[in-house]
């Protein structure tokens, strides 16, 4: 409970990260709690973020990202069918770990439609695999205001979450002891929206790039450090 409260605080206050903070813990707690639950709270705490935020989403902006989702997230499932935990875990954590590397040298790589929709190929094949799908949208959009970052990750992940949702549960890995093992989780969802409601204001675009690095770092670190124990 305590993880989805600090997940869902921090993706409320930079735009994503709730993944990145609970699924590992959770996993090892149950490995059911990845990817559905996490992606339905997720999902969950899109919706407070996109309204707060609404006048600075950008849909058409969003749109490439969002028709990328869908092939990325159909790749996802067949991952999920096929391939095991431990090359999983490795192949991501390495994906994540280059999208860092690259964000920080001196290239700058503008939110172009090609751009974005690899981006939301990614997100989606991660995303659906995982329930980590932020890192490749965060990264991408990591130049823009705090407000549009927050209002644009969240839009997307809406969408995104949905997506993902759709293909667990033709696949089976979304099934009604999923729904009701998420359901506990909503209220610390909730709880963490509000806190950083306390505290949004003060963080700056700066602050947000660092801790997106940091975050994704950390995401790619778990993944590879998960997929050489398993």
């Amino acid at each position: 409970m305590g993880m989805i409260f600090l997940g869902s605080f921090v993706q409320s206050a930079i735009g994503f990260g709730l993944a990145v903070v609970a699924a590992p813990l959770l996993f090892l707690i149950s490995p059911q709690y990845v990817p559905a639950p996490i992606v339905m709270v997720a999902l969950f705490n899109s919706l407070f973020n996109a309204y707060k935020y609404r006048n600075n989403i950008s849909i058409g902006g969003l749109k490439m990202a969002i028709y990328g989702r869908i092939p990325g997230s159909v790749a996802g499932g067949i991952l999920l069918l096929y391939v095991s935990s431990s090359v999983l875990s490795l192949w991501l954590g390495g994906m994540v770990l280059l999208a860092v590397l690259i964000s920080l040298t001196p290239i700058r790589f503008e939110p172009t439609p090609n751009r974005m929709a690899v981006a939301g190929f990614f997100s989606g094949f991660m995303g659906t695999s995982s329930s980590i799908g932020g890192p490749p949208m965060a990264l991408i959009l990591q130049h823009q205001d705090a407000s549009s970052l927050r209002g644009n990750l969240a839009a997307f992940f809406v969408f995104s979450s949905m997506i993902s949702l759709t293909v667990q549960y033709f696949i089976g890995y979304l099934t009604w002891q999923h729904v009701v093992m998420t359901i506990p989780l909503l209220p610390m969802g909730w709880l963490g929206y509000v806190a950083a409601q306390m505290v949004v204001k003060y963080v700056s675009k700066e602050w947000i790039r660092i801790f997106t690095l940091v975050l994704c770092l950390a995401s790619a670190t778990t993944a590879i450090v998960r997929g050489l124990q398993l």
